[in-house]
């Protein structure tokens, strides 16, 4: 071998090292990636179905808007309270929307289901209403308070009765539900969610149908 050959040798000698070292980077830097988490578990709510047999019928269309709902609500997380002050959201479990997207879905179900009105549907869908509701979420969460370790569910709305085309508020009342989960399981906990949010729009559509008829 000549003095001439062995830079080739020592190039060649490199590239077999570097190409070997390369799948053991590429092992480590594998090694050190964060573990994939299961993906969150998707929950809905169903709409009222049975309601006050003494609810009027009314011959009028009622447009329902969609419901206000603060920046910690918003969202399809499902969100959770352990203190007076502070807000959570449970880990793998959401609402298949946003809150207030489902509960205006469901609310316009509601009214449907009662048979006592003879059109409702969403706001600005070419539905010519007599009247609109609009409703704020003010409550919707499970609280873990007072070193409870089962959460009750809360769920608190506000809402305005407007006379149409004056929008003139002719009416507005608050409604609330606070159900007791009956254990810490998650499908408790939606079961709960549900049921307190039942009670809340089956008082809306009770309500609404009234004084719709008085006035």
């Amino acid at each position: 071998m000549s003095k001439h050959d062995v830079p080739i040798l020592s190039r060649r000698r490199l590239l077999m090292l570097t190409g070997t070292a390369l799948p053991a980077g590429v092992i480590s830097a594998c090694g050190i990636l964060p573990t994939p988490q299961p993906p969150s578990q998707l929950y809905r709510l169903s709409p009222k179905s049975t309601f006050d047999g003494n609810i009027p019928n009314v011959a009028l269309q009622l447009g329902i808007e969609p419901p206000l709902a603060p920046a910690g609500l918003n969202s399809s997380q499902i969100a959770v309270m352990r203190g007076e002050l502070t807000m959570d959201y449970f880990a793998r479990a959401k609402w298949v929307d946003t809150a207030p997207a489902m509960v205006h879905r469901l609310l316009v179900e509601s009214f449907e289901n009662s048979g006592k009105i003879v059109g409702v549907g969403r706001s600005g869908v070419g539905l010519r209403s007599d009247y609109e509701l609009q409703t704020e979420l003010r409550e919707f969460q499970a609280e873990y308070l007072e070193g409870g370790a089962v959460p009750k569910i809360r769920v608190r709305m506000n809402c305005k009765l407007v006379k149409i085309p004056q929008r003139i508020i002719v009416a507005s009342h608050s409604f609330e539900s606070l159900r007791p989960a009956p254990d810490n399981r998650m499908e408790s906990i939606i079961k709960s969610f549900d049921l307190a949010l039942g009670n809340v729009m089956k008082k809306i559509v009770g309500w609404t149908l009234t004084r719709v008829a008085e006035l």
